[in-house]
């Protein structure tokens, strides 16, 4: 204050006034502030030529520049307004202009208030600092309040700002009214403004007479239609008019490049994008780091994990976080999530601090490699920072992580912490019930969605909801479900379809799954491998291998997942040779490198038809390390033929790589069971009591008049168990009339004869068939679906059902589907 005294003498009294009338909330001294104004430089200046000399003025520019916190300016308007500048136009506009762009609008619409005979310039910066601050329709409002004065006009920089405020195109066409009215319509940055308006509420034909009718097109003017194309799916289009551009001889600039490059990614235009990579390099803009950035997410997209590196890697001095975001993304999109894990933790080393997309693509990668343990810290990370309460997609990111992960419990407490859901959020979590075995819960959380009237589904949902459907065998639901998908015209979408070919195909339906297929397009692979997969479980192996040469010779080429039905489909109809040479087939030919999935498959082809050594020896010289689904099938087929030995040799290997599935457990129990090894099967039984584990009781399901009813073994509480156990009575005679005796190998309990056979009849597939048989028209078809494997006898008496009762009777088990009809199984009792 000393200081004060000696230099302002003669204003420290009005200062004082103004400075407590402009004080900030923040603690800030008087002399403090004076040495907030003085830091800029112009300390010594001002001692010297300041207020006290009364000669000159303060340098105002330097304190301006200073102003870098509101509490700075607004110290800075208090003396403005003692010295008698603040009533300056130029001087007020300025401060408009700071108080918006430190972030306080109401301070700069107070400001805005206070100057008197306004210019456009000062309306100008008032809309645009509305803009900047996201205040729409305060900027529409002001607009309107400029329109109204018979002083000033807008010119060509009015509208370009507000033309971004517009919330719909009623008021875009209304501001192009104004703008056509005033001259200025043909303005280039007018112009170009309208442009992205309109394309922006997807009116790109709009968009694009104002584009073509202008008299003179700038750079921006280019981008803006090029840009407006992307936005409205246009990317021919876009493509088209960037060659017209360039026939123009108007050389593309960064960002046309950064424009123009995902478009290649969206058409598959490999060949244009290593053009524009070529104009990059020969015009010097590799190092623009917004370029880099979308060269490396065009590889990504593209699967060229390493070209989008060796773009990464060339940026060297001009990475900012997105490049590093970039090549996360690029590795854990094509199934690489170990390198995407390894960039993250170089990222962290080189002291650049992870945002919200960094820790979505992180999630997905820890989803990937099954990281338990990193999937806690995930969460924690997030929610330190608030980020599920804030963003949604990273919501949404963490309920995908923790359902791929199988904890579908904290899958769903996630996705219940999320305050304002998407209808990503529900796809998310539909998807991962279904994938975690889990369908009536994942059809649960469909209806409750479609509760919700802000809510619309959209073809993430159909494709989630739809295998839910088909896992339960929920045919008239799946029906109605591809009405809806029909009214909304997504029932030649490629993956809606090849749901619904699916859908048809696991419902028993394989005509109309035929029918759709022929529908849809077949340029990928994905509808060819829902068909090839229908048929195989459907045991029409020699159909699926017909399918697979009509693909290729359609062009289209096969994929993993396409041998993968090709192998299953060998498996199913016992066609070992065939799967032998489509194995081979699939590195050989197609470059495709077999996981563990098709070594499981090659080893339930080979020991189901028999070939339990050869399945063996396959095992030990497999280049990969044995998972579950290779032990799983030895076992499996171990129980069929009745190998104890090295049934047990598999459950004990499955013991150590999945010592939680119950059902290795079960298998290896029945295999003793089978031959009276009572001892094997108690010593079983005991071990996986001991780990805590439940067996997974047998329940078979039919779909009648609009309701799945679901039976159990032995269920006594259904309202007709009475009429069924005698409909069950009745069949039972008449078969055995035909030769039935019932296999008692199938009871795998310590009882008496006559108890066996009371077992045997109420297993939950035959209380499913006799209940259709009550309540269905006669010769009419069932469709019956069982959770776990069909058991021999109740394939027999199944077989007999169908001839007494001249019914088709279709089952789907947990392995395949088995039609029943006159006393034969499309199986050929060979599955």
């Amino acid at each position: 204050m000393s200081v004060l005294r000696s230099i302002l003498p003669c204003h420290r009294g009005r200062l004082l006034l103004a400075f407590k009338g402009w004080r900030s909330t923040k603690s800030l001294s008087f002399s403090s502030f004076w040495c907030k104004l003085y830091s800029s430089g112009s300390y010594n200046e001002v001692l010297s030529n300041g207020v006290a000399s009364k000669k000159k003025d303060f340098d105002f520019e330097r304190l301006f520049h200073s102003c870098t916190k509101i509490y700075i300016l607004k110290c800075l308007h208090a003396l403005l307004i003692v010295s008698g500048k603040a009533q300056s136009i130029f001087i007020g506009t300025r401060l408009v202009n700071l108080y918006a762009h430190l972030g306080d609008v109401s301070l700069s619409q107070k400001t805005f208030c206070l100057i008197e005979n306004k210019d456009a310039y000062t309306w100008n910066s008032m809309i645009s600092s509305y803009v900047r601050n996201g205040h729409f329709r305060e900027s529409l409002n002001c607009l309107n309040e400029m329109l109204s004065t018979a002083d000033v006009k807008p010119d060509f920089y009015t509208f370009p700002p507000v033309l971004k405020a517009c919330n719909s195109i009623i008021d875009g066409v209304r501001i192009h009214c104004w703008a056509s009215k005033l001259g200025l319509e043909w303005d280039v940055f007018v112009a170009a403004s309208l442009v992205h308006m309109y394309c922006r509420f997807q009116s790109s034909g709009v968009a694009f007479r104002i584009f073509k009718d202008m008299p003179y097109r700038d750079m921006g003017c280019w981008n803006a239609m090029i840009s407006g194309f992307c936005q409205n799916g246009n990317a021919t289009d876009a493509l088209s008019l960037l060659d017209e551009m360039r026939l123009e001889g108007i050389k593309m600039d960064t960002v046309t490049i950064a424009v123009v490059l995902p478009i290649c990614a969206q058409l598959g235009d490999i060949v244009h994008g290593l053009s524009i990579h070529l104009y990059v390099i020969k015009h010097g803009l590799e190092l623009d780091v917004f370029v880099s950035n979308a060269l490396i997410n065009m590889y990504a997209r593209f699967g060229e994990s390493r070209h989008a590196q060796k773009v990464f890697d060339d940026m060297m001095v001009v990475r900012d976080l997105v490049s590093w975001n970039s090549l996360i993304a690029a590795y854990e999109q094509n199934n690489v999530p170990e390198k995407a894990l390894k960039y993250f933790q170089e990222m962290m080393i080189n002291g650049i601090q992870p945002d919200l997309l960094t820790l979505v693509s992180l999630a997905s990668s820890i989803a990937q490699t099954k990281g338990f343990r990193c999937c806690r810290s995930v969460h924690g990370f997030v929610l330190r920072r608030s980020w599920i309460q804030d963003d949604v997609i990273m919501g949404n990111a963490v309920v995908d992580m923790y359902a791929k992960l199988g904890l579908i419990h904290c899958s769903r407490k996630v996705f219940d912490e999320i305050p304002i859901k998407d209808v990503v959020s529900w796809n998310s979590m539909i998807t991962g019930y279904a994938q975690n075995g889990l369908a009536s819960e994942a059809i649960e959380i469909y209806n409750m969605m479609k509760e919700c009237d802000d809510i619309e589904p959209n073809q993430g949902t159909w494709v989630s909801i739809l295998p839910a459907y088909a896992h339960l065998g929920a045919l008239q639901e799946g029906t109605r479900t591809h009405g809806h998908v029909f009214k909304v015209a997504l029932n030649l979408d490629v993956f809606v379809s090849t749901s619904l070919i699916d859908l048809y195909g696991k419902c028993g339906k394989l005509d109309e799954a035929m029918l759709l297929f022929h529908e849809v397009p077949r340029m990928s692979s994905v509808p060819w491998n829902a068909i090839i997969s229908c048929h195989g479980i459907h045991g029409n192996g020699r159909v699926s291998l017909k399918l697979f040469n009509a693909m290729l010779n359609a062009g289209v080429k096969p994929d993993h997942v396409t041998f993968l039905s090709l192998l299953a489909a060998c498996s199913h109809s016992g066609l070992v040779d065939e799967g032998k040479t489509y194995f081979h087939m699939m590195e050989q030919e197609f470059g495709i490198k077999p996981v563990l999935k098709h070594y499981g498959c090659m080893v339930d082809l080979l020991a189901r038809a028999g070939g339990l050594e050869t399945a063996y020896q396959f095992i030990k010289n497999m280049p990969l390390q044995p998972d579950a689904s290779v032990w799983g099938a030895l076992l499996g087929a171990c129980r069929v033929h009745g190998n104890v030995e090295l049934g047990k040799l598999a459950s004990d290997n499955l013991f150590e790589v999945d010592p939680e599935n119950v059902g290795y457990y079960v298998v290896l129990s029945n295999i003793y069971a089978n031959y009276g090894k009572w001892e094997g099967v108690n010593e079983v039984r005991s071990l996986a009591r001991d780990k805590g584990l439940k067996k997974t009781p047998g329940w078979s399901s039919i779909d009648l008049n609009n309701k799945i009813e679901v039976f159990y073994t032995g269920n006594q509480s259904h309202p007709q168990c009475h009429e069924i156990y005698g409909e069950l009575g009745i069949l039972t005679a008449k078969i055995k009339t035909l030769g039935y005796t019932p296999d008692y190998t199938f009871v795998l309990q310590d009882v008496e004869d006559d108890e066996k056979e009371q077992i045997l009849t109420s297993h939950s597939e035959r209380l499913a068939i006799a209940y259709g048989i009550l309540n269905t028209p006669p010769k009419s078809p069932l469709r019956i679906y069982k959770n776990l494997r069909v058991c021999g006898d109740c394939h027999n008496v199944t077989k007999l059902i169908s001839k007494i009762t001249e019914r088709e009777i279709i089952v789907r088990d947990s392995n395949r589907f088995h039609h029943f009809k006159n006393g034969v199984c499309s199986c050929g009792d060979y599955w």
